[in-house]
């Protein structure tokens, strides 16, 4: 195995942390033109994939509910979520974008540049090594599935916070 502390890898450490440093703060300023806080638009973007109880949204994004509580709160106040019966479990309540706030969404999904242009300098088959890398990198077969939910007992791994919805 490669010792995680020769040049390379604290090269490639540093720059994936450079990656994620420009995608945050590309994606603060993306939020901010709408309005909205970071955390916001995570939480929107987040279920304008699918409607969400809220304890689902904060594993996601790796958060108390309470938190989130607040959040859906503000973005439903400005009338970007809806709460709606889960049609499983009506004890349940799910946060869902309006159509507003699906609308929002995209434009803010549509604004993060910074991870599209240097990827369409790279050739198909660079992308794709690229994707399996970072993949492999998280874990995760290629059905998107946490390869860690069939070794050790779904233990799963972290994704950190706020990177489900983002690109």
């Amino acid at each position: 195995m490669t010792p995680r502390t020769d040049p390379l890898t604290l090269e490639v450490v540093e720059l994936i942390g450079t990656v994620v440093a420009r995608y945050h703060e590309e994606y603060e300023h993306a939020a901010a033109e709408h309005a909205l806080t970071g955390a916001q638009a995570r939480v929107l973007s987040l279920l304008a994939q699918e409607p969400l109880p809220m304890r689902r949204i904060a594993q996601s994004l790796k958060c108390e509910p309470s938190n989130i509580t607040g959040i859906v709160d503000r973005l439903e106040s400005r009338g970007l979520v809806e709460r709606r019966p889960d049609p499983a479990d009506r004890r349940v309540k799910l946060a869902a974008p309006t159509e507003e706030g699906r609308t929002t969404a995209q434009e803010l999904r549509a604004a993060l540049g910074f991870a599209r242009e240097p990827l369409g300098g790279l050739t198909v088959t660079e992308r794709t090594v690229l994707k399996e890398l970072l993949r492999r990198m998280l874990g995760l077969d290629a059905d998107g599935a946490d390869d860690a939910d069939d070794t050790d007992g779904g233990a799963g791994t972290a994704d950190g916070e706020g990177t489900a919805p983002l690109v």
